[in-house]
């Protein structure tokens, strides 16, 4: 199998041309072409004044790849291609009495339950809230009638926090053994659209999604695994540190030597609980601010030219950052192009945005968060103090809503210049319950009103209409990633409590869906091997 990138072609070539194409590129008669398969498809739109196309990466099959290989021995866009198939590191053996248990039925624990369940070992799967479509309906009774259910929300169910995201599935992690193909693949068997393996951007939106994931509890379920629901971890049984199971509420303890803790970002309970207990953590980095929403006609024109609403190129995105006078970097995160501003609370009486859009990527407004990152050095203290900030952050927003889940809000040019909105403009925000505006200077610490004040005004030069005067800010975005690290080591194990793997989001080793996935492969193998024996 041999791989060629670089391959340009106009974007409104007919699809039948992409095989006439590799045939002229590599000058071969069409019999001698075997076979071919789209690996990648992209484009480049930083140059408004130039023609666009789309730029294929491209594997395929001949003849004589030796003789190939030797005629465009100088071409350097033709390389063998690597080896992207999963190989899994082994099987468990006939008659295992022990079965590992992974907490967590997000990204990182469905792919830790999966490959636990593909190599033979019946995981137990244990997620607090609900199966994903009474989740579903739990998570719209906030949005629509102010009713939070802490245990089933935005943040807590099958499928985790990017179930109601824009559904990416690009990552910017080293993937040295191609497991983000396998997360790829394994989307797709469920039932992903078949583009997303190609396409340089791809995402499958929330109402794909929830079948999606569905479709992977169902394959877990087939091969053994086991999945169950509101089934809250509310403590550890460690001896001598030893993990030897878990208790879940209501008291019933699970033993197992093998215990997968993929917790959400959110599980702040739970990371208290395992602090209790002496687990080992560290506070790290992690971002506050905004979400920001324009029309997505605005973003289409600046970020596309002439090329804007193109079918075959969809709602646009952008990726923005600045550096502030004042040392923070500002810079715009989870863009999701033609969709809506969430509640993404799991607490009451606090608020918390987050993006969402669906496949389609057709309403009306585009919309980010706009955060600044800040580090331990900003709330010193104990491992938890990261949390601790976050929820008087949310509590303080709730207040500044209306003490209602109203979330705050305020027009970008009003912000700029420090005074509070009397009406909406332009731009109506998609946040439900609905918005209150004010003034969000005190929403978050003075050095991010700041650095955020700078930075709009620079992204305005990067895309013509950023600082819109009627661009809509919405308050406040603080869970853009755990504020702590569940440290491992080489064998992916707690540093401090043998049989314990963190991952995932939670215990910041990922930031979205495909990282998250990743992960979860990296740890369902780290357990098997430590379960069969194997040396990493």
């Amino acid at each position: 199998m041999l791989r060629i990138t670089e391959l340009k072609l106009p974007i409104d070539h007919p699809d039948e041309d992409l095989r006439p194409a590799l045939l002229q590129r590599l000058g071969i008669a069409s019999d001698e072409l075997l076979d071919f398969t789209l690996f990648k498809r992209s484009y480049d739109a930083r140059k408004k004044s130039s023609e666009l196309c789309f730029i294929y990466t491209i594997d395929f099959e001949v003849r004589n790849e030796a003789a190939l290989l030797l005629r465009l021995a100088d071409d350097r866009h033709l390389n063998p291609a690597p080896d992207v198939s999963y190989k899994v590191v082994g099987h468990a053996p006939e008659g295992l009495t022990e079965r590992p248990v992974v907490v967590g039925f997000g990204p990182c624990g469905i792919f830790a339950g999966l490959l636990l369940a593909q190599m033979g070992f019946k995981p137990i799967i244990l997620e607090r809230g609900k199966e994903v479509r009474q989740r579903t309906k739990d998570t719209w009774g906030l949005w629509r009638k102010n009713v939070l259910n802490p245990e089933s929300n935005v943040q807590f169910g099958e499928g985790g926090a990017g179930t109601f995201s824009d559904g990416k599935l690009y990552s910017q992690i080293k993937d040295p053994k191609f497991h983000g193909r396998k997360v790829l693949h394994e989307f797709v068997k469920a039932g992903a659209p078949e583009e997303i393996l190609y396409v340089s951007k791809p995402h499958i939106g929330t109402f794909r999604l929830t079948g999606v994931v569905e479709n992977m509890r169902h394959q877990i379920e087939a091969l053994g695994g086991e999945v169950r629901f509101e089934q809250r971890v509310t403590d550890v049984l460690i001896d001598n540190g030893q993990l030897q199971g878990v208790v879940v509420e209501g008291g019933e303890r699970i033993e197992s030597r093998h215990v997968i803790m993929a917790l959400g970002h959110s599980a702040r309970d739970t990371f208290r609980m395992l602090h209790g207990r002496g687990v080992y953590m560290e506070a790290k980095p992690f971002s506050v601010g905004f979400r920001i929403e324009h029309p997505q006609s605005l973003i289409d024109r600046a970020r596309l030219g002439k090329y804007a609403g193109h079918p075959k190129l969809g709602a646009a995105d952008y990726k923005l950052v600045h550096h502030a006078k004042n040392g923070r970097s500002v810079y715009s995160f989870c863009m999701c192009p033609g969709g809506t501003v969430v509640a993404a609370t799991s607490e009451p009486n606090r608020v918390v945005t987050n993006g969402m859009s669906q496949y389609s990527r057709n309403e009306r407004n585009a919309n980010s968060g706009i955060v600044v990152g800040i580090t331990p050095e900003d709330y010193p203290g104990s491992p938890l103090a990261g949390i601790e900030l976050q929820e008087r952050l949310e509590s303080h927003a709730y207040v500044l809503g209306g003490s209602n889940y109203e979330a705050p809000a305020q027009l970008v040019g009003d912000f700029i210049a420090g005074k509070t909105s009397q009406a909406l403009g332009s731009v109506e925000p998609s946040y439900k319950p609905g918005v209150k505006l004010v003034d969000l200077a005190d929403a978050l610490p003075a050095y991010a009103i700041e650095a955020i004040r700078e930075a709009l005004p620079a992204f305005d030069k990067q895309i013509k209409g950023f600082a819109l005067h009627d661009a809509v800010l919405t308050g406040i975005e603080t869970r853009t990633s755990a504020p702590l690290r569940i440290t491992r080591n080489e064998s992916m194990q707690s540093l401090n409590v043998k049989g314990l793997f963190p991952a995932g989001e939670g215990a910041g080793y990922a930031g979205g869906i495909l990282s998250a996935g990743v992960d979860g492969i990296r740890i369902a193998e780290a357990l098997a091997r430590s379960m069969l024996g194997i040396e990493a």
